[in-house]
């Protein structure tokens, strides 16, 4: 099993346990000094990255291992899911030491059970895989220029645009993470007309402010159904559920009960929200 990515647990971890932003360490291409192979990590929500393992084989990636990092609690997780081993199951490494270098490990695997990484600079790392005795190797690796497409070995698709994919704040694969809102009939069941005709419309006005904002994303009602599913919401560029709630708080119908909402994260094309110029060109009356 490859483990030459696994350094950039290091920056997951200054977050962890130093309260750092480290958006700009580990998100990126990373090389093995020396070797055509590569490593590429995105952001996919506040507490957790994914990414992949390739080699440039005659100028073709071929990828050789999936990757992700995650903050459970108070430990950060490392699982590496490997082509054609272990059944694809993914095997997982914890933070255990970030003294002068940091340190994960898992005894029970075969090989490695350690792997070190002390920081040469901010682009440079030394990383140390063994047994914990005698048995093991160590390279360097280096963070690529990922502003060029033409240096960045990453990029593979010959319509990518560099420049649309940082607007729309898409990661490698043209995706990023999204708060997916079901909407629900509420336990207020007020039959006061004018209270109800008020939050509905506050509920619309509501929708439009967020859209302004850059919130909100898509909106819509469902037409009738067995599950009382009432609307829908896409909400962009928040971080968190509990962020989500507080934000949709605002909204009357939902704040009165008259709705109820349940929240998911999705993950989807960061290029969703690129329908809105167009969508405010083909209404003829306003809701």
């Amino acid at each position: 099993m490859k483990y030459t990515f696994i350094f950039l647990l290091t920056f997951l971890s200054i977050s962890c346990f130093g309260q750092l932003d480290i958006s700009n360490f580990i998100e990126g291409t990373w090389k093995i000094d020396g070797r055509e192979s590569y490593e590429r990590w995105d952001k996919l929500n506040h507490s957790s990255y994914k990414g992949f393992s390739y080699d440039l084989v005659e100028g073709k990636m071929e990828i050789s291992e999936y990757l992700n990092i995650e903050n459970q609690g108070k430990e950060i997780v490392y699982t590496a899911s490997v082509l054609k081993q272990n059944s694809g199951k993914g095997v997982d490494f914890k933070l255990t030491s970030n003294d002068s270098a940091f340190t994960f490990e898992n005894q029970k695997h075969d090989f490695p059970k350690k792997i070190i990484y002390k920081k040469i600079d901010n682009y440079t790392y030394q990383v140390q895989v063994s047994d914990g005795k005698k048995k093991g190797f160590s390279y360097k690796i280096t963070k690529q220029d990922i502003h060029n497409s033409e240096k960045d070995s990453s990029v593979s698709n010959p319509n990518y645009d560099a420049d649309l994919a940082k607007r729309v704040g898409a990661d490698d694969y043209g995706m990023k993470s999204y708060i997916f809102v079901i909407l629900k009939s509420g336990t207020n069941k007020s039959t006061d007309k004018k209270f109800i005709n008020e939050s509905f419309r506050g509920h619309l006005e509501n929708i439009n402010r967020l859209v302004e904002e850059g919130k909100l994303i898509v909106a819509g009602p469902f037409g009738e159904n067995d599950a009382d599913f009432r609307g829908l919401f896409i909400l962009q560029d928040i971080a968190t559920i509990s962020e989500a709630e507080l934000l949709l708080q605002s909204d009357p119908a939902i704040k009165a009960n008259l709705l109820s909402m349940e929240l998911y994260t999705w993950y989807g094309s960061a290029a969703l929200a690129e329908y809105l110029p167009f969508s405010d060109k083909i209404w003829k009356i306003k809701p």
